[in-house]
């Protein structure tokens, strides 16, 4: 084989990429299709084919299941890397969760909720850490196509989160809505069925096609205590450098917590305020509130090239790759100006629904959405890069699981701060969040050549891996 085709090889992504990427896609599209209108199901009265639900516990118990969805990973992180490995893992959390959403189909009442939501979080504590942790063991440490990797991979899971909410919100406002006695009944429990459908079609591809595509990764477990000659267990000890750069993802999680607090308001306050005070009427049709949560992942789908072409430019360049936590500290600088944008909004309608002077314009939340995306970018699918690359071999799905837990945190706060904004108001509550993510995303950006130090890489050698 000569060195042309070598390069022009290496410079390929492995066919795994492509089906962990469809794996995921369908994955998300359950997630985000039964997300995009579980707010409004909880709120909206029972004979609208709601539960009733006030809207401060509603949103509080929707952090709640988003913030669970988030920590369950460190349990499932734990099993994968010591008992079942991960791609067993992957496939039990999948069944799992297509149980969840066919339990929310099956009846409409409070014990059908919090079994099937308890089901949805146990699930995805076993598939969320082992997919993206598969993914980096598709690539070598220095490989200089894994962070477009992570941010293709991230495509499929906005590809997901694109469709979903827009199928979702046609099957319960449109097709499977009924108008009884000029009040509509919604379709919410069609919703639930159609995710745990999608659900199902991505295990059917990961299952069929993962010896072909995968091989042999993610099969065996990586975390057992190795057996001595004499038949005792050894301790499994990290040494000073993975100490170090545990230590480092512990702290970029810490930040990472105030972004998705911040950005998990989309589902939540975000959602009701758009239902209430957005204008979402076009050309006299009425957008359904459940749509907007497709914005995000369609930005996403159009602007992740962009980003991945971005990295691979800077690592092959001469001054070399931004350091990740450079990266990061402006991912959270632009989730704060994106409530900046929705703050003028807020000014012009208030936060009294009984006392609107007038409903904003659609653009507000459109810009909003925007700056949380490209914020979105330069942080999530660089940390999920990043812990796949410094976490110690032996714990990389828990590692990976940490990680996600930070928005474990961040969605209970994120359901706090959406609960108040009934009290103190959108424009308080918004305010805080945006100038909190930005003035955090100014020290990360201070603190970045100490936490690059703390890596044990020679600087230059990372930003350019």
């Amino acid at each position: 084989m000569n060195s042309t085709t070598l390069d022009q090889q290496t410079k390929k992504h492995p066919p795994g990429l492509y089906l962990l990427f469809m794996t995921e896609m369908w994955e998300r599209f359950s997630y985000y299709g039964m997300r995009a209108i579980l707010i409004l199901y909880l709120t909206k009265s029972l004979i609208s084919g709601g539960l009733g639900m006030d809207e401060g516990t509603a949103l509080m118990l929707y952090g709640f299941f988003t913030g669970a969805v988030y920590f369950t990973p460190l349990i499932g992180g734990y099993l994968s890397d010591r008992f079942l490995g991960q791609r067993l893992a992957i496939t039990i959390g999948g069944i799992t969760m297509a149980l969840g959403n066919i339990v929310l189909f099956s009846h409409q009442s409070f014990t059908a909720v919090y079994i099937g939501l308890g089901l949805l979080i146990i699930g995805n504590g076993f598939f969320k850490p082992n997919i993206s942790t598969i993914v980096g063991e598709l690539y070598g440490p220095n490989d200089k196509r894994r962070d477009a990797a992570f941010t293709i991979f991230y495509m499929g899971i906005n590809t997901g989160a694109f469709f979903a909410p827009l199928l979702i919100g046609a099957i319960t406002d449109k097709w499977f809505a009924v108008d009884v006695n000029g009040v509509i009944e919604y379709g919410y429990k069609y919703g639930f069925l159609a995710s745990a459908i999608g659900m199902i079609i991505g295990q059917i591809l990961f299952n069929a096609l993962g010896n072909r595509f995968l091989g042999d990764i993610g099969k065996k477990t990586v975390g057992k205590p190795k057996v001595s000659t004499t038949g005792v267990q050894e301790k499994q000890k990290l040494t000073k450098k993975e100490k170090n750069r545990t230590k480092v993802i512990f702290i970029l999680a810490a930040f990472v917590v105030f972004f998705w607090a911040g950005f998990e308001q989309a589902g939540g306050a975000l959602s009701i305020y758009t239902d209430k005070f957005i204008d979402r009427t076009i050309f006299g049709w009425e957008i359904p509130t459940s749509w907007f949560q497709s914005v995000n992942p369609l930005f996403i789908i159009l602007l992740a090239p962009l980003v991945s072409m971005l990295w691979v430019k800077l690592s092959n360049s001469k001054r070399g790759d931004l350091p990740v936590p450079v990266k990061m500290g402006i991912g959270m600088i632009l989730l704060g100006v994106g409530f900046i944008v929705l703050l003028f909004a807020i000014m012009q309608t208030g936060s009294d629904e009984n006392n609107i002077a007038m409903k904003a314009n659609i653009m507000f939340i459109v810009f909003t959405y925007f700056f949380h995306t490209v914020g979105e970018l330069f942080l999530s699918p660089v940390g999920l890069s990043f812990v796949s690359k410094y976490a110690p071999v032996k714990f990389a799905s828990l590692l990976m699981a940490v990680w996600m837990a930070s928005s474990f945190v961040a969605n209970i706060v994120a359901g706090q701060l959406g609960a108040f904004t009934s009290s103190l108001g959108y424009f308080e509550v918004f305010a805080v969040i945006g100038a909190a993510v930005i003035v955090l995303g100014f020290i990360l950006i201070a603190l970045s050549k100490k936490l690059m130090k703390m890596l044990g890489d020679d600087e230059k050698t990372m930003e350019k891996s």
